[in-house]
């Protein structure tokens, strides 16, 4: 079974507590209730650039135009007890967008302190990676979850370059 692509696109500013990371919560369908990344799927024809921006428009409405992206990496999820959750991520970063962010009918959006995210709320993996592409680091991940679908069975992790270079 392949998986499905998808893209997450992290916000980040500045604030008088350090950097701050644009996180929402999710209101609907898959991973409902919990705090995650703006993103989705990559539709057919589109690129992982291109969905990233059509996605952070219809989940907190704001503009991020694809020159303003800075690829941070992928992380492929692998969910050995449900294969048809499977998802190839391509994962983006900005600084830059116009607009305020708002909520939709799919996400709550809240900015929290990078060096406080609320990984309580977020899926178990996020700690493994979210961090480091946030500071800088260029990665590729590949998480595989427990059983349950919810706890990391395994975190591999290797330098990524990005193949636009």
């Amino acid at each position: 079974m392949t998986a499905a692509h998808v893209t997450l696109c992290f916000l980040l500013r500045d604030g008088a507590d350090g950097e701050h990371v644009l996180l929402g919560t999710k209101k609907t369908g898959f991973g409902r209730g919990k705090v995650v990344g703006v993103g989705g799927h990559v539709e057919l024809g589109e690129t992982a650039s291109q969905a990233a921006c059509r996605e952070v428009m219809e989940e907190i409405n704001v503009v991020v135009h694809a020159k303003d992206l800075i690829p941070a990496g992928t992380v492929d999820f692998v969910f050995p007890a449900r294969p048809e959750w499977n998802m190839a991520t391509t994962v983006f970063l900005t600084r830059s967008w116009e607009g305020e962010p708002s909520e939709s009918d799919e996400i709550a959006p809240a900015w929290f302190p990078v060096a406080q995210l609320p990984v309580e709320r977020m899926w178990a993996d996020a700690e493994h990676w979210l961090p480091a592409m946030i500071s800088g680091q260029r990665i590729a991940v590949r998480v595989a979850l427990a059983a349950d679908n919810e706890n990391v069975a395994d975190v591999h992790t290797i330098d990524w370059v990005d193949p636009q270079r």
